[in-house]
């Protein structure tokens, strides 16, 4: 996508991260040929959960001409416990044209050890951007929307059969909502988030579980000006655990992640970091909690005409436990290759069309996840030598920039840099010795 094709709500060229929205001129026909005939029983493909996967998969399908219907169990806007930060790979998987609602463009981050050590790092151009989740959404569906998909709001599924009296045929998939309606169709993507009904039909499974506690917090100007432009991260006391401060004009996102299983010491460190930053005394406008799921590397992506993508998937980075840009790219892939699935004549050819998106997953998104992995197992052990390399090291600073501007990935800096390859290498063979009970 050239900068030119994308531009965010003031007008921000993509040459940064940040630019991407609308969709192409289409209509809203109903199932099967609906656009140019009469409606049939059957849509090409349902779209279960309207985030940024789920809009994603329904804007790549409609896009290529098919009946797209796109499942929502809230109505939209709906909050959304997320940083709202939108890096380059975000931007790049974004639809042609799609505004970006920016907040703020950040420039600056200061990284901190538990609340000490402070250092800021800036840069000249643009790092990433910060969204509101519910506009940032709604959005996305709006772009699907125009892309020709036709849009359903508070509409629970309760669960897809592929199989059984429901089903006419075995080129067809009975997703049935709660109300007992049955909708048929030739294929669909689960988007339906961590706790996905349509992930437990594909039998994911999860590795990584953690839990997310944020606030949304209401400042006046002369705080929200203080952080205009710069993010704060900081590493936690908890293994594995960071915090963030996100601005956003005149409210600060203020969250913490850590382990699930030590629900206690999350709260703990969210207050006292919130306390820390002299914000106690701001009644926080939105308190919310969400648990991340990271897949197991093995576990399925498909079964039958039925895909998962994004937080249905476990898609997102383990480390940094970074989603948006997985959701996007991941619901993307799982439109394209659902539009194949609904094109499939057989059982065979719609397996053959599954397990090419499951490769193309697994060949991009799977990398970053497995480098994600393996960072995550340095941070748990020495956070403090991960901050004193980000902050000291300026190759490590170049490294972050490219990385949130979209011109690099994890997996690509361990391909292309050798320090950064055999420290991982050295990593692996000592998690090796130590599991053999040498260390």
């Amino acid at each position: 996508m050239s900068s030119d094709d994308v531009r965010d709500a003031g007008g921000q060229a993509a040459g940064e991260p940040g630019g991407a929205g609308g969709g192409e001129d289409g209509g809203t026909g109903g199932p099967s040929g609906g656009r140019t005939g009469g409606p049939a029983a059957v849509w090409d493909v349902v779209v279960v959960g309207a985030g940024p996967a789920g809009a994603s998969a329904a804007h790549a399908a409609a896009a290529a001409g098919r009946q797209v219907l796109l499942l929502e169990k809230a109505e939209l806007p709906r909050y959304k416990t997320c940083g709202g930060g939108i890096i380059g790979p975000s931007r790049d998987a974004l639809p042609p044209g799609f505004v970006l609602p920016f907040k703020d463009r950040i420039h600056a981050v200061t990284f901190s050890l538990n609340g000490r050590l402070h250092r800021t790092r800036r840069s000249k151009g643009m790092l990433f951007g910060l969204v509101d989740r519910p506009e940032f959404d709604a959005g996305l569906v709006a772009a699907a929307e125009k892309a020709g998909a036709t849009v359903r709001t508070g509409t629970a599924v309760a669960r897809v059969e592929q199989h059984g009296a429901s089903v006419p045929d075995r080129r067809t998939v009975a997703v049935v909502l709660a109300d007992g309606e049955v909708v048929l169709a030739r294929a669909v993507v689960g988007a339906d988030g961590s706790a996905s009904r349509i992930g437990a039909h594909v039998g994911v499974q999860m590795d990584q579980v953690d839990l997310g506690l944020e606030a949304e917090i209401p400042v006046p100007a002369t705080v929200a000006a203080d952080w205009k432009g710069r993010v704060l991260i900081d590493w936690g006391p908890l293994p594995g655990s960071y915090g963030w401060v996100f601005p956003k004009g005149d409210t600060l996102t203020v969250g913490v992640i850590s382990a699930k299983g030590d629900g206690a010491g999350t709260k703990r460190y969210l207050e006292d970091f919130i306390a820390r930053l002299g914000l106690a005394g701001f009644e926080p406008a939105v308190s919310s909690g969400h648990l991340t799921r990271c897949r197991k590397p093995d576990s399925p992506l498909s079964r039958g005409r039925v895909l998962v993508a994004g937080d249905a998937a476990g898609l997102l980075e383990p480390w940094t436990r970074e989603g948006i840009s997985f959701a996007l790219r991941s619901g993307r892939l799982a439109g394209e290759w659902a539009v194949r699935i609904a094109e499939a004549q057989d059982a065979v050819d719609a397996r053959r069309q599954a397990l090419n998106y499951a490769f193309a997953v697994k060949a991009g998104l799977g990398v970053e996840m497995e480098v994600g992995r393996r960072m995550m197992t340095v941070f748990e052990a020495r956070p403090g030598l991960l901050h004193a390399v980000l902050t000291g090291f300026r190759p490590a600073w170049r490294a972050f920039t490219r990385i949130t501007r979209g011109s690099s990935s994890l997996g690509e800096m361990v391909r292309t840099h050798p320090l950064a390859r055999r420290a991982l290498h050295e990593l692996d063979r000592r998690q090796a010795r130590a599991a053999a009970g040498q260390e």
